[in-house]
């Protein structure tokens, strides 16, 4: 499957201050059957962004202006535990939110995202905190994610290293799943398996 391809990603940061965000934080159970149309970024952290009657939570960060139009959420550690839900990571793309920055990140959750064209960036506890505290001030806070050198730009100028495996950052890159990189790569596969067919035993 096709689509938009990931190399560089330039945005507001929106600071998100909780650890060990489990995926019925980010998607209630509740909104898993929901068709994906143009509703389902306001299931995102519903929960938490909406009160029992549905009026906003002028607290949470995503209500605030100006990360509504956060495009990188920056965590804090353990993002996206708990269960498996691919719905975790839609709801976030559909809110807009193409990165997120964490220290670490639950093993299924991580996989989605790298699946489903989410980016999620591994960096060191000092270096998250320091980026929240950037976004968390006083003018809006813009990073840049360079997939293709595997390199985050701070707002101060800093450069973070940071690594993807290798297949994923391949399928990232040409804006491609799994399915689709490999059929690309049909022409070369052919090739191979009649070159060992014809060779001698």
């Amino acid at each position: 499957m096709s689509r938009q391809p990931v190399t560089c990603i330039e945005g507001l940061a929106a600071p998100f201050d909780a650890s060990n965000v489990d995926t019925d934080q980010i998607i209630p159970a509740r909104f898993l059957r929901r068709p994906r149309d143009a509703q389902y970024g306001s299931y995102l952290f519903h929960d938490l962004r909406f009160d029992e009657a549905g009026r906003e939570r002028p607290d949470f960060i995503l209500n605030q202006a100006p990360f509504r139009q956060a495009s990188i959420l920056v965590a804090a550690r353990a993002f996206g535990v708990g269960s498996s839900r691919e719905g975790a990571v839609y709801a976030l793309q559909a809110h807009g939110i193409r990165a997120v920055i964490a220290e670490t990140f639950g093993d299924i959750f991580f996989s989605n995202a790298l699946k489903n064209g989410l980016l999620p960036v591994r960096l060191s506890l000092p270096v998250v905190n320091a980026l929240r505290h950037a976004a968390a001030g006083p003018s809006p806070a813009r990073l840049v994610i360079d997939l293709e050198r595997q390199e985050l730009v701070a707002p101060d100028g800093a450069r973070h290293a940071f690594t993807v495996p290798a297949f994923a950052r391949e399928c990232l890159l040409a804006g491609q799943d799994e399915i689709g990189l490999t059929l690309s790569l049909l022409p070369q596969i052919e090739a191979f398996e009649a070159r060992r067919s014809n060779s001698p035993a």
